[in-house]
């Protein structure tokens, strides 16, 4: 029987990379997003493959309802989910802290976040109950290193980590795997959704950086994922060869 894996913010980036790196080594793939047209075309394209099995949740994990409605109405063969990426997040805004936008604020800390507690509330119970799973939530090198007009970005993923940690120790005994992969620059809609579709702002980030692709991302969490059973990746920050710490990059 295949393993089924649910991918949070699967319409682009990391997460479409990931629904489709599964896909492509016959995971059965659970794949969620606020855009339904992208789901539907996602979906379409995981169909192609002929691998596994594909099925769509058009909801917002920023609301706890449609979250535990999501899950709590899964198809009785879809319960069974081996693996969550909490992936779905985001940047919005770069301001110093006293001249930061609130409503940006509030949308980090509703995905990055809070999104990223109602998913694993929702489908935790569900790994309990198999005694085995594995949760990967994706955090950033931000989440451990600091860098000026990040504040808020840094603070949800600072929480990131923190939360996978605990989440690993809440959940050890019942055989779960929890791993935080800390990504550093990679070249996804990341900066062009911070900057609100500045394309010319966005693309002057990676400038003379071989950056990551979401396709890089898909293939570590993957191999995560793919280790034997009695193995656990705990943390892993992921950075391209020319990106040091965040905020030494060699650009040429």
């Amino acid at each position: 029987m295949n393993k089924t894996i649910l991918v949070t913010g699967a319409t682009a980036g990391f997460g479409k990379a990931i629904a489709i790196e599964f896909a492509k080594n016959g995971f059965n793939v659970i794949i969620t997003g606020r855009r339904k047209e992208r789901l539907l075309e996602l979906e379409a394209e995981i169909l192609k493959m002929g691998q596994g099995k594909v099925l769509s949740l058009n909801f917002d994990v920023r609301k706890q309802d449609e979250v535990k409605s999501a899950i709590d109405n899964l198809p009785q063969e879809w319960k069974k989910i081996d693996v969550l990426v909490n992936n779905a997040g985001l940047a919005a805004g770069l301001e110093r802290i006293d001249q930061g936008n609130i409503d940006d604020w509030e949308r980090m800390i509703d995905t990055n976040l809070k999104g990223l507690l109602y998913m694993t509330k929702a489908v935790a119970p569900l790994m309990v109950e198999a005694n085995k799973g594995h949760i990967i939530n994706i955090g950033s090198i931000a989440g451990k290193e600091q860098y000026e007009n990040g504040n808020v970005y840094c603070a949800t993923k600072a929480a990131v980590k923190s939360l996978s940690k605990c989440t690993r120790i809440d959940l050890v005994k019942h055989n779960i795997k929890v791993t935080c992969i800390e990504p550093g620059m990679a070249e996804t809609e990341f900066s062009l959704v911070r900057f609100n579709g500045d394309v010319e702002r966005a693309s002057n980030v990676y400038k003379g950086i071989e950056a990551m692709t979401s396709e890089d991302i898909a293939q570590v969490v993957y191999w995560c994922t793919t280790l034997p059973a009695h193995i656990c990746i705990n943390e892993l920050e992921v950075t391209p060869t020319q990106q040091a710490t965040i905020g030494y990059n060699y650009r040429k």
